[in-house]
């Protein structure tokens, strides 16, 4: 049948349109994630996990984050400074992100955080850069990692206690992350009755460790805090040169995503990760399985960090009823997020807005022929401060490349 359609008409199913209510079109509008990655350089393995965790969550969800499609930007900082603030101010003021996910490296992270402050950015990061929690904290921060020292503390403290180390060396890339990783283990270590005797700091891109490993010798372990692909190379030359002392590792050094590349030279390291490959939640089954699926690798710290903040960003739209443009409101409620079932189990966040939660301690073996890390014990509830006071903590040097100082 036919339908004539009158002037009247017309014009009355017009003004019934323009009044519909604002928001209905809003909402439709997605929610903008731009992330902050690196596919380049030494870095380059785990900041393309990052890129694979994410997409992994977003595809576990359909795209669809609290009712609301989500849209993800991704940006290539090159691993350095600069390419990183190029990136997120082309996120920020071209793209209209939401929120961000990353950068991987600290020395990114501290390039973009007072821009990104002063932006009213949300960031949710796995950098490790321990002041953007503590002495300089950020207010749009969010981190559901840890801080470089937050893995070692654990590391420092099974080393000495249960293992009953007394003298190690320390080695680590010569920059913020291994700075701080090392600086956390000193002190933990000799606080229980240890002590480092030597610290070494080959560059970030150093490609032969032959002249810092002939330094290690007469001490009971080595302890390595090595990032993105640097631990593959340290542990083969060590094996190489024919060391038989036993090598501590942070969680980058015996990360899941790197058992399929190394030999035998991994078997029986000890490492300290807030993600490990072994632990029995919905969520970590889901991912190792999509990860398998989509890219035949098992995900490690990079990639589980990434679907962790996935489900941060998830549980805090939830609260905001999918809104996004109060940024206050947005940084409170990702801030208040409180999670039981994920990769990495229970965790909570501080008020300053970094992670509370089990750090684990694996020794990598083989089995069936594969290189796999086996859980050896958990120290549930870990706070970025240890079992040091706050005010106290906060009152000390940030750990760096000379502190705590070596004992004469």
């Amino acid at each position: 049948m036919a339908v004539n359609l009158t002037r009247r008409m017309f014009l009355a199913g017009s003004a019934a349109a323009l009044a519909m209510p604002a928001p209905a079109f809003a909402q439709a509008k997605p929610v903008k994630i731009g992330l902050l990655t690196v596919k380049t350089g030494p870095l380059a393995a785990g900041g393309i996990q990052m890129e694979q965790g994410t997409i992994r969550f977003l595809k576990d969800k359909n795209y669809t984050l609290a009712g609301r499609k989500v849209e993800l930007v991704i940006g290539d900082t090159g691993g350095n400074p600069a390419g990183t603030k190029t990136k997120i101010q082309e996120l920020v003021e071209r793209d209209n992100v939401d929120m961000i996910f990353g950068p991987l490296a600290a020395f990114e992270l501290l390039a973009i955080s007072e821009y990104a402050a002063q932006a009213k950015m949300p960031i949710l990061s796995l950098a490790a850069a321990e002041d953007m929690t503590q002495r300089k904290p950020n207010p749009y921060f969010v981190r559901a990692s840890g801080t470089s020292a937050q893995y070692m503390h654990p590391l420092a403290d099974y080393a000495a206690k249960e293992l009953k180390y007394k003298r190690v060396i320390t080695i680590a890339d010569d920059f913020a992350f291994g700075h701080e990783q090392m600086g956390g283990f000193q002190r933990v270590f000799e606080d229980a009755g240890g002590r480092v005797v030597k610290k070494l700091w080959p560059p970030l891109v150093t490609p032969d460790y032959t002249p810092y490993i002939a330094q290690i010798s007469g001490v009971d372990a080595v302890v390595q805090g090595f990032a993105g692909s640097n631990p593959l190379k340290f542990l083969k030359q060590y094996q190489d040169a024919g060391i038989k002392i036993p090598v501590l590792g942070n969680g980058t050094a015996g990360d899941e995503a790197l058992l399929k590349s190394y030999g035998d030279e991994a078997v029986g390291m000890i490492s300290c990760s807030g993600y490990t490959g072994d632990l029995d939640t919905q969520s970590n089954k889901r991912l190792i399985d999509g990860m398998v699926k989509d890219y035949g690798n098992i995900p490690g710290l990079y990639s589980a960090g990434l679907y962790i903040n996935g489900q941060v960003a998830e549980a805090a739209l939830e609260k905001t009823g999918g809104k996004t443009d109060d940024r206050e409101a947005l940084i409170k409620a990702l801030r208040s997020v409180s999670l039981t079932d994920t990769p990495r189990g229970p965790f909570t966040f501080d008020h300053l807005g970094n992670v509370v939660g089990t750090f684990y301690i694996r020794r990598t073996e083989r089995k069936s022929g594969k290189l796999v890390n086996t859980t050896i014990k958990a120290y549930p509830k870990v706070s970025q401060f240890w079992t040091y006071d706050e005010k106290w903590f906060l009152s000390q040097p940030v750990y760096s490349r000379d502190y705590p100082p070596l004992k004469s």
